[in-house]
């Protein structure tokens, strides 16, 4: 049932109004849709204060009209450009002491800021644990040494994981206890050598599949004990996947996750991967999750508690999809909406079983890849397949541990503050994930692949479609061929298999001619 907002309710647009915002983590592939949102739906917000670190000789001005010249900013540059000079670039590194803000900087946000949302991470699964300790903990914890010098902070955001406990098949909107005293993860990896921790790390992280889950629940619990009456909430995201509708439908600017390898999958050179079908495959929208994140510092904000909310941000409760459904429908789209010049027609299986995974990945990838680069190299042409395969091992392996369990995450919390909230904000900032329909969803995935990460024109579709035509009757011939020649195996050593044969051929003949 859904609670109507009393007396004195203040929107979630109307809050913003007048308030600055600080974003660690906006160049990335969430917070580019969180500044995106900010701007085109709170039109009041005075300024959005943008971490950015100056690299490959461009300063944070240069990375900043390079990073509104993406595609996701069209409609407002098209709308209202003028909301666009809002955005306030600060040179500064999560890595670094003080998070490498200049002191004139950091009074800056210390008198100006209202909410910070802290979405810096490094996502990569594989990373090394010092760099990720670095990153994950040490910045978040110079993120809130920043934010209790902040003279009007109402609420910080911190973007955290669901998998940071993934020990745990029941998940609720808790923080658990952490593996390790996160104060002792940061003195040892900051005072050891890199080969000593790369070396401890499998230890450490026993329980855990990767870095980025060990050094995500840590830095949970280390918010816990740094930020005593900060007004904190924590959201956590499962896998996130492109935009369900804004700013535009099936945007996405990384191949991260599934992402990499359905790219792949509709180019026809990646065909097998374990994975238990039946489990759910807990995906949710990007704009889903930086909905949710607005409205919960709007809450947090207007409502103040001692104790910090967390909110589990994920599809597998209210409206699940199992991995099955979602490969099938990325094999349909992918067929219905094809990649250029893809070297085969897509298809593929999902695999129970490890060791008939690793013969299917050597007869379906590997060998493929390398006749490729053979015949590349006697053209004289650079050789890549091999590398990409090995990329693509790699993602499939990172994605294995997810792929082949289930997880119950509790949402009770993401359900109270859906209810909470107004029609017209409901509207505005919709985070229900029982609106999705996974196969336009879906659809509008793959079509955003080929357009965002392939970067193909929807002007070369008819021309796909053609190519993909010819391919699947190629892949039927040699589908056909294949049978013929192992029975043709078998019947050059069994005379009683030769005579089973001709009688079924008899038989099929005889059937035809009737039914002519």
């Amino acid at each position: 049932m859904t609670t109507m907002p009393g007396v004195g309710y203040t929107s979630v647009k109307d809050f913003y109004r007048d308030r600055s915002i600080f974003i660690t983590g906006g160049t990335g592939f969430m917070g580019k849709v969180l500044v995106e949102k900010l701007l085109r739906s709170c039109p009041g917000i005075k300024n959005i204060y943008l971490l950015m670190r100056p690299k490959r000789g461009q300063g944070v001005q240069q990375r900043l009209q390079e990073l509104l010249n993406a595609p996701l900013f069209d409609k407002l540059r098209q709308d209202c450009p003028h909301e666009l000079l809002k955005i306030v670039p600060v040179a500064g590194d999560i890595t670094e002491p003080e998070l490498g803000i200049s002191e004139a900087d950091q009074e800056l946000l210390i008198r100006c800021v209202s909410v910070v949302f802290h979405s810096a991470a490094t996502v990569k699964f594989d990373e090394a644990l010092k760099l990720s300790v670095t990153i994950n903990m040490l910045g978040t914890k110079r993120l809130v040494q920043l934010c209790h010098r902040m003279h009007n902070l109402e609420a910080l955001i911190h973007v955290s994981t669901a998998y940071c406990n993934c020990d745990r098949r029941d998940v609720e909107e808790v923080i658990y206890p952490a593996p390790h005293d996160p104060e002792q993860i940061i003195s040892c990896t900051t005072w050891m050598d890199d080969g000593l921790v790369e070396e401890l790390t499998p230890k450490l992280i026993a329980g855990r599949p990767n870095t980025y889950t060990f050094t995500k629940a840590l830095a949970e619990s280390m918010l816990q004990r740094e930020s005593n009456s900060l007004p904190l909430a924590i959201v956590r995201p499962s896998i996130v996947l492109s935009s369900f509708k804004e700013p535009v439908a099936g945007w996405v600017d990384n191949w991260n996750g599934p992402t990499g390898i359905i790219a792949a999958v509709g180019k026809g050179f990646f065909r097998t991967m374990m994975c238990h079908e039946d489990k759910v495959a807990d995906l949710v929208p990007v704009d889903i999750v930086i909905n949710l994140m607005i409205v919960a510092a709007w809450r947090t904000a207007t409502h103040r508690s001692d104790s910090i909310r967390v909110y589990n941000c994920s599809t597998g409760q209210q409206n699940p999809i199992t991995w099955k459904h979602f490969v099938d429908l990325s094999f349909k789209y992918s067929r219905m909406h094809p990649t250029n010049g893809a070297l085969w027609y897509p298809g593929g299986c999902l695999r129970n079983s490890p060791a008939l995974n690793r013969l299917c990945v050597a007869f379906q990838h590997i060998v493929p890849a390398y006749a490729l680069d053979l015949l590349t190299n006697l053209r004289g042409g650079k050789p890549i397949m091999m590398r990409v395969q090995a990329k693509l091992d790699k993602a499939a392996k990172c994605l294995e541990y997810f792929s082949t369990q289930q997880w119950s995450f509790r949402d009770e919390n993401v359900r109270r503050l859906n209810e909470q909230l107004s029609p017209e904000d409901r509207r505005v900032f919709p985070f229900d994930v029982r609106q999705i329909d996974w196969p336009s969803y879906l659809e509008n995935y793959i079509l955003g692949i080929r357009q965002f990460i392939l970067k193909e024109s929807p002007d070369t579709l008819p021309a796909a479609r053609s190519h993909i035509t010819r391919l699947y009757w190629l892949h039927k011939a040699v589908q056909l061929g294949t049978v013929l020649l192992l029975v043709r195996i078998v019947l050059s050593h069994s005379s009683w298999a030769r005579t089973a044969w001709f009688s079924l051929l008899s038989f099929v003949l005889r059937m035809c001619r009737m039914i002519v």
